[in-house]
């Protein structure tokens, strides 16, 4: 009997019907797709994780980047929410479900990054109601076929655990596998300051400094609750040779709601070679 891990936030960040659902990624898809696609071949995506009538659009830019791209295996990189454990939770089941269907983990990359690891284990930590994770899988099978996932919650995110999940992730994956970091940036603030806090986290994105962006976390000179995610993602892309990247878009939930007094950034980037 197959372990499937049921839509928990359907419903509530993105549609529970299919056929609502399919038109709300379209939509997004279709109005963020100006953006012009790097030449080179594209190891990572950092996107953000609200519902999508806050953050889709911003993340939408960033999914726009894999339109008719050939990956087998997307991992998935999600900060945890709901509960805190120590190392790196690798989804234990089989398969993640979505209104719009199911997508099968790859069971022997889980194998292989998580065979005698120190802070990686194959568990249903983090897996159980997250939605940072969650809210990515639409976009992705809207865009691409035949395709497997990785499903990853950090629930430490210190820099030890990072790196031996980076270095480990480098040595399995190949040109047909996409990193997703899924990440929500400073979190009610004004505008005003959310733009300050989120603008250091942009340029250390664009600049592709992950060890300063990760001192700035740790000081609260930016915030990101997923900046573990963002961070594991770039230095497993540096260690593929993949050292580029570029901010696509960057928003706040007041640009939606009106409220510029407590505002939740968000942005979308792409890396690549």
């Amino acid at each position: 009997m197959e372990i499937v891990r049921p839509p928990a936030v359907a419903g509530m960040f993105y549609p529970a019907d299919e056929r609502k659902l399919k038109e709300e990624v379209k939509f997004l898809l279709d109005f963020s797709k100006d953006e012009e696609i790097p030449p080179g071949r594209i190891s990572a995506l950092v996107v953000p994780h609200a519902g999508y009538i806050y953050s889709g659009r911003t993340a939408a830019y960033a999914y726009n980047m894999i339109r008719n791209k050939d990956y087998r295996t997307v991992v998935v990189i999600s900060p945890s929410h709901r509960e805190y454990f120590p190392g790196i939770s690798v989804y234990s089941g089989d398969a993640y479900k979505t209104p719009l269907g199911v997508i099968p983990v790859n069971k022997e990359m889980r194998e292989e990054i998580t065979k005698d690891a120190k802070f990686i284990f194959k568990g249903l930590e983090g897996h159980r109601q997250e939605h940072a994770l969650e809210v990515q899988l639409p976009f992705l099978q809207m865009l691409l076929k035949d395709f497997e996932i990785l499903p990853i919650v950090i629930g430490d995110q210190k820099e030890p655990f990072l790196n031996e999940l980076s270095d480990r992730l480098s040595k399995v994956l190949d040109d047909r596998t996409l990193i997703v970091a899924s990440s929500d940036l400073s979190h009610f603030h004004t505008k005003q300051e959310a733009d300050r806090l989120d603008s250091v986290v942009e340029r250390r994105i664009s600049e592709f400094d992950y060890r300063t962006l990760l001192r700035d976390l740790d000081k609260n000179t930016c915030e990101a609750c997923g900046g573990g995610p963002i961070v594991a993602a770039m230095r497993t892309a540096e260690l593929l040779n993949a050292r580029k990247a570029k901010v696509l878009n960057r928003s706040d939930s007041g640009d939606v709601t009106g409220d510029n007094s407590e505002v939740v950034g968000y942005l979308s980037a792409v890396i690549y070679e």
